[in-house]
């Protein structure tokens, strides 16, 4: 059985003020734990929606930790012109090993989830494009006479569009394997739920996410949707087999719920949740 989507509105406890949950009677998967997903999750319940933790990916250490160690003693040294940081994931792994980053080092961060980890562990932040992807960075790329050498520290299966893209406008970048991504098998309940329609949600913050999704609950029900964070994402998501039906237009946890919720919304768009 299954009802029309509704916009709740429920009142403040004074009766004053309208408070709109578009996402009351969805149950939402959260495909990553830590910080990230009790972020989410407490934005997602903020709008009606129970989230339900299921982390899909894990950081494990680099394939290569002697080359890691070289090129961080490098950036200590002050011998990198420019430190550019993709994810949270690799702040992580500056502050694991303890790096301070000289005055004379630069700093791009991807993305301002990205800028704000960074500016969370002390650390300065230079450059963010405008466009939060590796493209809109090698597009918007600030520093035409950059001489010395440019760190790109990421994810084992990271995509190289950036470090590619730097190169052929001269740029000496460097790719060094900071953290690798390895898959996590989903709980037996959820993966049920999934098939069943009781998960009516599924937010996708990243390519390796997306192929997670594809590989663990493939094929999806019809009106299971399917939000992804930025183009590139979805892209990768499509590439996977999934249908997407919102794209958040800034990589940021917020803009995901928002996209999620404005889908909820739209009943031209979304298919009715299912009654558990």
């Amino acid at each position: 059985m299954t009802f029309l989507p509704e916009v709740t509105i429920e009142r403040t406890p004074t009766g004053a003020l309208p408070v709109i949950k578009p996402l009351l009677g969805w149950r939402v998967l959260v495909p990553r734990g830590g910080k990230w997903g009790d972020g989410i999750a407490a934005q997602l319940r903020a709008l009606g929606a129970t989230p339900v933790i299921a982390p899909l990916i894990n950081f494990a250490g680099s394939d290569d930790p002697d080359r890691l160690a070289d090129e961080l003693a490098a950036l200590q040294r002050g011998e990198v012109e420019w430190l550019v940081v993709t994810s949270a994931t690799t702040v992580d792994v500056l502050v694991g090993h303890g790096v301070s980053i000289p005055e004379s080092t630069r700093v791009a961060a991807v993305g301002e989830t990205t800028a704000h980890a960074l500016q969370l562990a002390g650390y300065p932040v230079d450059f963010v494009p405008s466009d939060h992807s590796a493209r809109g960075l090698v597009k918007e790329w600030p520093a035409a006479d950059v001489r010395g050498r440019v760190l790109v520290p990421q994810s084992q299966i990271a995509e190289p569009t950036l470090v590619s893209g730097l190169l052929e406008r001269g740029v000496d970048a460097r790719f060094v394997t900071a953290y690798r991504t390895v898959g996590v098998e989903a709980p037996a309940e959820v993966v049920r739920d999934v098939a069943a329609g009781r998960i009516t949600g599924l937010i996708i913050s990243s390519g390796s996410v997306a192929r997670q999704v594809a590989e663990q609950f493939a094929p999806l029900p019809d009106c299971t949707a399917v939000v992804c964070i930025g183009p590139r994402t979805a892209f990768d998501a499509r590439a996977a087999g999934l249908t997407v039906h919102r794209i958040a237009e800034e990589r940021s946890s917020q803009a995901l719920v928002r996209a999620l919720a404005e889908y909820a919304m739209d009943p031209d768009d979304n298919c009715p949740p299912v009654v558990p």
